[in-house]
């Protein structure tokens, strides 16, 4: 099995790739921090928070279908550094956030920065095939999202270290600069026939209809369909679990900005953890080991979410929010790297757009739901509530493989 630095080092395309996305990726984690802890500052509690998450979900859902049809039309590397771009402006402009702390300018900056997104993400999930053979594709998957839950780790726990030692401006200024490192980072990237689809229909460009059929192709594949759907079942409670990291940091625990980096950086380590799990055991997991596997996970995750939601002390807290998001790693990069086995090139944009869309959709009704909740219900309920909805996901992907709904598509 090919290892991670034995990856960075024979592929100079991904090793670009990665050492723009660890910066970037490490700066945003300092601005939701700093965010984070402006809007718990506002004195609006959950609800203000549940506004800014429900802000960038809307930014998701309403970018998506965009972003998808011009990764399958356009130049993908393209795509991604443009994004980059558009997303270091944006983040200078939490600077006017320091003296003006209304929450609808906060949630507004966050809805400019989070549109700018998915042509990043879907885009970097679109171009792995293309940087990346069939032996390589699993390894780099693996790291891919496990270095994007190591700068969670890091980028949180520092980030609220140095935000209560030094404010909010390092932070803020930090990130934008990271997207401009990384937007030169991608720019080293090159391959013979470009990052354009290699299946691309030349004819106009028709949005809407490009994106319904990327739709009716994603509905036509039932595995691809299942794992859409266990993505969505996931967020019905992921959405409420992000809100309540700050509710349990600020309000349970009464730790402040500070605790409620370390909750977050307790999730990128137990993600980072599972990252790394999911990479060593699943290449040679055969597809119905694959499956079962997905199901266990997913009711590790939820058991364990429901018991951090009613715990009282903090470090065993922090030590079951780590097991829960190792189990969701896993289940992460099984599934990613199904779809990028999967996935028709001419889809590969489209798919892994709709469903981040999707996935955020879901997750913005959920914390919508979290932030009014939190007014009538104390977080432990709240949680103990998200945590059944994930375990409730494992029941539906059990039933969907014995049924036998779910086969292996072979590209």
């Amino acid at each position: 099995m090919l290892g991670f630095v034995q990856l960075l080092k024979q592929n100079p395309n991904y090793r670009s790739l990665w050492t723009g996305q660890i910066v970037s990726e490490i700066g945003d984690n300092f601005n939701t921090i700093a965010v984070l802890g402006l809007a718990m500052s506002t004195g609006g509690g959950g609800g203000v928070v549940s506004s800014i998450f429900v802000a960038r979900g809307i930014a998701i859902v309403s970018a998506g279908p965009i972003a998808g049809v011009l990764l399958d039309r356009m130049d993908r590397r393209r795509m991604m550094i443009l994004s980059d771009l558009v997303r270091s402006v944006v983040a200078l402009g939490f600077l006017f956030c320091l003296t003006d702390h209304r929450p609808v300018l906060i949630s507004a900056m966050s809805f400019l920065l989070m549109f700018a997104s998915p042509f990043f993400t879907s885009g970097r999930a679109a171009i792995l095939p293309t940087i990346a053979d069939k032996e390589e594709l699993h390894t780099a998957n693996s790291l891919t999202q496990t270095t994007q839950w190591v700068a969670l780790s890091v980028g949180t726990i520092l980030g609220g270290a140095a935000i209560a030692k030094f404010g909010y401006l390092w932070a803020i200024l930090f990130n934008a600069a990271s997207f401009l490192f990384s937007a030169i980072s991608i720019s080293r990237m090159h391959v013979p026939s470009g990052f354009r689809s290699q299946q691309v229909k030349e004819h106009a460009l028709r949005p809407w209809h490009e994106y319904a059929e990327g739709l009716r192709y994603i509905r036509s594949n039932r595995m691809i369909l299942g794992i859409t759907l266990l993505s969505i079942g996931w967020a019905l409670g992921g959405g409420a679990a992000q809100v309540l990291f700050s509710l349990f940091g600020e309000l349970v625990f009464h730790r402040g900005a500070e605790g409620v980096g370390l909750i977050w950086g307790f999730a990128g380590i137990g993600l980072l953890i599972g990252g790394a799990l999911a990479h060593r055991f699943g290449a040679n997991l055969n597809f119905d080991r694959y499956k079962w596997t997905i199901a266990i996970a997913f009711l590790i995750h939820g058991l364990s979410y429901v018991a951090f939601a009613n715990m009282t002390a903090f470090v065993p807290a922090l030590l079951l929010i780590g097991l829960s998001r190792a189990a969701v790693a896993v289940s992460s990069v099984l599934n990613t790297t199904q779809l990028l086995r999967q996935v028709d090139d001419a889809f590969r944009g489209r798919v892994f757009s709709t469903l981040e869309s999707l996935t955020w959709g879901v997750m913005m009704i959920s914390m919508a739901a979290a932030g009014l909740a939190s007014s009538y219900y104390n977080p432990h309920q709240i949680g103990t509530i998200a945590g059944l909805l994930g375990a409730s996901v494992a029941v539906f992907w059990t039933w969907a493989n014995i049924s036998g709904k779910l086969k292996e598509h072979h590209v």
